[in-house]
Formats: structure tokens, C-alpha cells, sequence
């Protein structure tokens, strides 16, 4: 398991929830060592977010929690405690990365401020994200992704026109705030490769689903409209979005003249019909076009449908649910289902890596072997005995939930 661009590096993950685990998950993925670190009792609030739960009734385990926290060993530390603190110096000491989500001043409070951090460790970045940003007249405030995904507009361009500001159906916030905040984790240590120094990363899940904003923002900072919700059918291009068939729906994507050509006469259609002939055309008369494309399809199959776009060069596809997704074939062939053992609940499979990396000659770089998602404080002794043992000692990794060492 000891494979990676990042298998030299520390991580320590002092996140819950979702956008911080996601994160340190990430650089897991990559090779680093993950240790989590969590308050004595629940540890991070996602074990406790559910259903579904899986392992024995006495001994539950979320599924949610499941998801952001692959290859990670588990410590518990009462950080307010002196013993625990200590404990903590001592693995700064050591780590490469320190990952937290604290609301802005919690970590000080602690004894941890970014000046205490460098002193202890000139050479450590320090991942840092919040609800609203790390000033500013609401920087105070705590974020949740839904908070946050109705703050920045997301739900205000999402749902049906003729329905309620709608939330997207995964914690999209959350998620884009993990992944920019490793970019820029894995930038700034590339960075320190030349400066010799760490510094301090800093994202909000605001800035995360605003980044999303992609032509919607500039729609109003260079357009001058406002974004509106248009529920399956792009706002911008058409015809861009989900069709009615005989027995269900088809999504396509007319992304270009050239494409248009070749699918209109795949719905009957004249494709220098004045009113459809170009993008701008299209999207004037984005219902009319919608009703002759249903119309054409009402007697047609999805399997048809499918089929005969595919043979004229149509971008276009089903809507899969969320277990289609996992038993799909491509799916797997792409790595993005692992199978873990864990501690507890036994064998498990989870979303894997999104991230490949190879050699010109196909050899992989990164890990594909990966541990589960670990039980609260699963390696707090073998930590604790780990840095006990001084900086100069075996380093640590684990393997099937244990802790083995090899020689640094």
C-alpha cells in the first residue's frame, strides 16, 4: 500500500463531517499516511449520520462516514486535555499536512494557532476550511453544505422553473471544497519543494459552490441576467437536456452546429428550419423544439432511441439510478468501486478514486490496494507507541486494519 506520488508524506486529519475528509481521502488515495484525529466519544459527527447503518446492532457503523474516510488509521485525543495536546505537538512535529475545519479562532483557542504550528513545524501546510470564508463580515458563521448551497445561489438555478429553489441531491459544496482544498494542499507541497517552507492553505464551502457558478456567474457579472432555475434542459444550448420517450427518457447533448446536422433528422426534424437552424435559434424557441423532438420520440423505445444516435454520432445516454451506476460495467473497469475489509462489518465495497495515474507504458502509480474506513481510535495505541518511540524511530503504515513498520 506503500505506492504513490504522495507515499513520503504525513497527514493529519482533524476535519469531520465531509469537506475536510474528503480531502485528507484524496491524498490517502495518493499514497500519504492518514491518520485521523477525534474527540473521545462519537469521533467525527458522520459516524453517527444515518440510515443506513451496517455491522452488528450493538456495534453500528454509517455508511456516510464510510465514504470520505478510505485509508485513514484512527487516534482519539481529548485535545483539551494537556496529555492530548502533547500528543498532538508531537505528531505536528512529524506530519507534512494538518487538515482542519474548525470555525475560524477554534483551533487557537486550542494552543494551535498558525504562528504555534510553524514553530513547531516550519516544513508543515496547514489545510484550512470553513462554512463562509476565514474573514470578513460572516466568516463567523458555521456552514453546512445545504446552508451553503442555498448562500451561494446553487439552489436558486436548480429544480424545475415551475418548482421550489431546489438542493443538489449530493453535498456538492462539501465535495468541491475537499477537492480544491488537496489541489491546493498538492500545491503547496510542490511549492515547498522549492522555499523549504509550509504555509497555510485556506477554502470555504462558499467558495467552493461559487467556483461552480462556471457560465452562470459570468450570465450576470458579464451579461447582466440573472440566473434562473431550467430544470433538465440547459439554459444556454438546445437541444441540451433529457427527452421524453415511450418508456421513459434519453439525455442529449446538441453541443454544436455540426452535431445538430446530424440529429435532427434523427427526430424528423429539417435542420435549416428558420426557427431551429442555429443555437440562438434554439434556445428562442426551446419549448417548441422540445415538443417536436417528445412528439417523434412518443413511440420509440429508449433502447431504440439510444441506438440510433449512437450510430449517427449524437452524444447522448440513459439516467441511470444510483445501483445501475455500481453494477455498470464501465464503472468498474474504471476502478470506481473497491472492495475493503473491515475491521468490524467484514468485507464492504466502496466509491473508489477518482484520480488515475500511469506510466507511458500503463503501470500504475498510485495505490490499488485500500483499507477500510477505520473503527474510532482502531490505532491509538499503535500510534501513541509510534511517537513515543522518538523522531528517529520506525515509521509506521498499516495494512488490513494493523499497523506494520518499516524502517524510515
Amino acid at each position: 500500500m506503500n505506492v504513490g506520488p504522495l507515499k513520503d508524506m504525513l497527514v493529519l486529519d482533524l476535519s469531520g463531517a465531509l469537506a475536510g475528509p474528503i480531502a485528507a481521502m484524496m491524498l490517502g488515495d495518493l499514497g500519504a499516511r492518514v491518520i485521523k484525529v477525534a474527540a473521545p466519544g462519537t469521533g467525527d459527527d458522520s459516524r453517527t449520520w444515518g440510515p443506513p447503518f451496517v455491522g452488528p446492532e450493538h456495534d453500528p457503523h454509517s455508511s456516510y462516514f464510510m465514504s470520505a474516510n478510505r485509508n485513514k488509521e484512527s487516534i482519539v485525543l481529548d485535545l483539551k486535555s494537556e496529555h492530548g495536546r502533547d500528543a498532538l505537538r508531537r505528531l505536528i512535529e512529524r506530519a507534512d499536512v494538518l487538515i482542519e475545519n474548525l470555525r475560524p479562532g477554534a483551533f487557537d483557542r486550542l494552543g494551535f494557532s498558525a504562528p504555534v504550528l510553524e514553530d513547531l513545524n516550519p516544513r508543515l501546510i496547514t489545510l484550512s476550511i470553513n462554512g463562509f470564508g476565514h474573514d470578513g463580515p460572516e466568516g463567523s458563521r458555521a456552514g453546512y453544505d445545504q446552508i451553503a448551497q442555498g448562500e451561494a445561489g446553487l439552489m436558486s438555478i436548480t429544480g424545475d422553473p415551475k418548482g421550489e429553489p431546489t438542493r443538489i441531491g449530493v453535498p456538492i459544496a462539501d465535495v468541491l471544497a475537499g477537492v480544491h482544498g488537496a489541489t491546493g494542499v498538492s500545491a503547496a507541497l510542490a511549492g515547498r519543494e522549492k522555499t523549504g517552507k509550509g504555509m497555510v492553505v485556506r477554502t470555504s464551502l462558499l467558495a467552493a459552490a461559487i467556483s461552480a457558478h462556471t457560465f452562470q456567474g459570468t450570465k450576470w457579472t458579464v451579461g447582466d441576467q440573472v440566473a434562473q432555475r431550467s430544470g433538465n434542459h440547459h439554459p444556454q444550448i438546445a437541444p441540451y437536456g433529457s427527452f421524453r420517450c415511450a418508456d421513459g427518457y434519453v439525455q442529449i447533448a446538441v453541443g454544436s452546429e455540426t452535431i445538430w446536422k446530424k440529429f435532427a433528422p434523427v427526430a424528423n426534424l429539417n435542420s435549416a428550419d428558420p426557427r431551429f437552424a442555429v443555437n440562438l435559434d434554439r434556445v428562442g424557441n426551446r419549448d417548441e423544439l422540445i415538443a417536436s423532438i417528445e412528439a417523434d420520440f412518443a413511440d420509440r423505445t429508449r433502447t431504440d432511441v439510444l441506438a440510433v444516435l449512437e450510430t449517427a454520432g449524437v452524444p447522448a445516454g440513459s439516467i441511470r439510478t444510483i445501483d445501475e451506476v455500481y453494477e455498470w460495467e464501465q464503472t468498474r473497469s474504471q476502478g470506481l468501486v473497491v472492495e475493503v475489509d473491515h475491521s468490524v462489518v467484514g468485507p464492504v465495497q466502496l466509491p473508489g478514486p477518482s484520480l488515475r495515474m500511469e506510466t507511458a507504458h500503463g503501470q500504475s502509480l498510485v495505490r490499488s490496494d485500500h483499507a477500510a474506513p477505520p473503527t474510532l481510535g482502531q490505532h491509538t495505541d499503535e500510534i501513541l507507541a509510534w511517537i513515543d518511540a522518538g523522531c528517529d524511530g520506525d515509521l509506521a503504515s498499516h495494512e488490513n486494519g494493523h499497523l506494520v513498520t518499516s524502517r524510515s
